[in-house]
């Protein structure tokens, strides 16, 4: 459905390039605008505007359409966790241990000493688990 969606979309953005494109320049900017063009009857003028008007209209629906499919799924998230996170052991091999007195800062603080009292000396190349 939603390839459908994209592929009307972008034939009414191509026609309506071309209908912006094929419509007379009155701004006179640059002094290119005036003189007998391709299409320089009124009737025409009136055509190319309305045919622009409803491609435009065209356009803003099949958009709105696109980012409210977009969305559709997307079921809602908070960056506050509900429950409590997996226990699971950090890259270097240790098992952090739950922090018994202080905050959070506190166990990080540890953690960084334990893993300061282990680190390697010098670089090493990455391992692939």
């Amino acid at each position: 459905m939603q390839t459908v969606v994209i592929i009307v979309h972008l034939m009414i953005v191509a026609v309506m390039i071309g209908a912006v494109l094929l419509q007379k320049s009155e701004g006179g900017g640059l002094g290119m605008g005036g003189g007998a063009g391709f299409m320089s009857s009124r009737g025409t003028a009136n055509l190319l505007t309305r045919t622009t008007a409803i491609l435009a209209v065209g356009f803003f629906i099949t958009s709105l359409f696109l980012s409210w499919y977009a969305g559709y799924d997307r079921k809602p998230s908070s960056i506050v966790g509900t429950g409590a996170p997996a226990q699971t052991q950090p890259a270097g091999g240790t098992p952090m241990n739950a922090p018994t007195s202080g905050g959070i800062l506190d166990s990080l603080k540890k953690a960084d000493e334990q893993q300061g009292q282990q680190a390697p000396s010098g670089p090493q190349a990455p391992r692939s688990q």
